[in-house]
């Protein structure tokens, strides 16, 4: 009687340790996500990149009032906002930013709509792989700059050889982190995806693509950056009345009138696109795989 009570007594111990470890589980499990305080994000994520922003334009001004270089070479941050002011009175600095950035993402979404097919070509199928692989690499290290002549000889100076530029530049980033995603995929996900009948485009679909998300958003930025200085070296270079005056129009003409404000203001613009659609799109996306996948606790 007394052995039989003791192997209950044990079997019970064994059921608490389990239902203890499962609890410890589901609270390993368990991604806690609170709501940041205004408060917070106003200290954390807003108030820093204001104080960085003042700290550079004090020490230019500190530049030009210990007079470094002379006006014609450095001029005052009042006068890169005069130059702001005229555009914005004159109406158009906003047609201005319009026309890069227009053509900035319509040229990207031209090179996701190819780069994400292609990288799943060449990650998924070896002959492929070996046939272009390394020539995406090669394109993706070639300065875009380095196109910008050819497609004005192919395309003339117009809207498409802009693009062609961007496709060019864009592309290999895109496809290559889809390339570098999928190669992360653990092959586990592959045959459990196999099992149930994920293969094909369903599998590409269903399994490949969510588990190589981490990768391919990568590539997302990176072939932004590459579509928006390749933008950037084509309306530097081929500048025409034809084309618009774009944000590389304005750095050229900048740099034609000696103009060393408005040559700066540009030079700012450029950056601030570039830093508004990191904000803007790529971050949040960031955030949203990252909290998915419970790699994000605060939100």
């Amino acid at each position: 009687m007394a052995s039989t009570e003791t192997t209950a007594a044990g079997e019970l111990a064994k059921v608490d340790d389990l239902a203890g470890l499962e609890a410890g589980l589901d609270a390993l499990d368990t991604v806690h996500i609170r709501r940041t305080p205004v408060r917070e994000i106003l200290l954390n994520k807003i108030l820093p990149p204001f104080l960085a922003v003042a700290l550079v334009v004090a020490a230019w001004q500190l530049l030009v009032v210990l007079k470094v270089a002379d006006e014609g070479k450095l001029p005052a941050p009042s006068a890169v906002w005069d130059s702001l002011s005229a555009m914005w009175l004159e109406g158009t600095l906003l047609d201005v930013l319009w026309t890069s950035v227009s053509r900035a993402l319509l040229g990207f979404l031209f090179a996701l709509a190819i780069g994400t097919p292609l990288g799943l070509l060449v990650a998924r199928v070896g002959v492929i792989r070996t046939a272009i692989g390394p020539i995406l690499s090669g394109l993706q290290s070639l300065p875009s700059v380095a196109w910008v002549a050819p497609a004005v000889l192919w395309l003339g100076l117009n809207d498409s050889m802009m693009f062609a530029v961007i496709l060019l530049g864009a592309v290999p980033s895109i496809a290559n982190g889809l390339v570098a995603g999928v190669d992360q995929v653990p092959p586990l996900y592959l045959r459990a995806g196999k099992t149930l009948g994920a293969t094909g485009l369903k599998g590409a679909w269903h399994i490949v693509m969510p588990a190589a998300l981490p990768g391919y958003l990568a590539g997302l930025k990176q072939g932004w950056a590459f579509s928006w200085r390749s933008l950037m070296a084509a309306e530097i270079i081929a500048s025409s009345p034809d084309l618009g005056l774009g944000l590389g129009q304005l750095l050229e003409n900048g740099r034609n009138n000696f103009d060393m404000p408005g040559i700066f203001l540009a030079i700012i613009l450029i950056l601030l696109v570039g830093v508004a659609i990191d904000l803007l799109i790529f971050s949040p996306l960031e955030r949203a795989v990252l909290r998915r996948r419970g790699l994000l606790v605060k939100g």
